[in-house]
């Protein structure tokens, strides 16, 4: 009782994931250059020789985190049934969707932060990725086309502005709730503060698309 499995039974996907979901821990609490292969491998519960096998090479690993990422909130948005709502509920919905999804994973922002030091080189070739956000875009812009045809949005609206509006007015706010909160003079992470700024954010994007 207690053994781990040989290597031989284990399942690779699930190994994969589990390299993954320790990986993300290691990488936003460190960076890149600060994570330890080891610490993930201990974490994770998997040897050193199976991360290398498995991604290759620590920045590989970090390639896969960061792509991981994405595809969490891509995917989780597309169970959100946005084009099977009216326009404006559609709308509001994917804008607390989206703030919700900052706050439950905030190793998210982290990790777009590192990228971003690294001028998104390791995402730069992912296919999946583009094809993903442009299925996102595509979406926003159907719902942003039917409520302008219904007379209930705009008719002037950039789809793809708009999304990073939708992601940008949540991300700012969390990613700087440190030195907002000296700059400002109030805790930005209160419960009262939280549900205060989707309040504003909602009634900031609605006002903007809103005819």
């Amino acid at each position: 009782m207690g053994e781990k499995l040989p290597f031989r039974a284990r399942n690779p996907d699930n190994t994969k994931q589990l390299i993954l979901d320790a990986a993300k821990i290691e990488f936003a609490k460190a960076g890149l250059g600060g994570a330890r292969v080891d610490k993930i491998a201990e974490t994770s519960g998997a040897n050193k020789g199976m991360i290398y096998h498995y991604f290759g090479g620590k920045e590989e690993l970090f390639a896969a985190v960061v792509e991981d990422a994405y595809l969490g909130i891509r995917s989780q948005e597309r169970l959100l049934g946005l084009l099977d709502l009216k326009p404006s509920e559609a709308i509001k919905k994917l804008v607390e969707f989206t703030w919700e999804y900052y706050l439950e994973n905030p190793e998210f922002i982290t990790l777009v932060n590192s990228e971003n030091l690294h001028e998104a080189r390791h995402i730069a070739g992912s296919k999946q990725l583009r094809k993903l956000q442009k299925e996102y875009v595509d979406t926003v812009r159907e719902i942003l086309e039917r409520g302008a045809a219904s007379g209930e949005f705009r008719k002037d609206i950039d789809a793809a502005q708009l999304c990073i509006t939708i992601a940008a007015i949540g991300f700012y706010y969390l990613n700087n709730r440190h030195t907002g909160g000296v700059l400002f003079g109030f805790n930005f992470a209160s419960r009262e503060a939280l549900a205060a700024r989707i309040k504003f954010n909602i009634e900031t994007i609605m006002r903007m698309v809103m005819n």
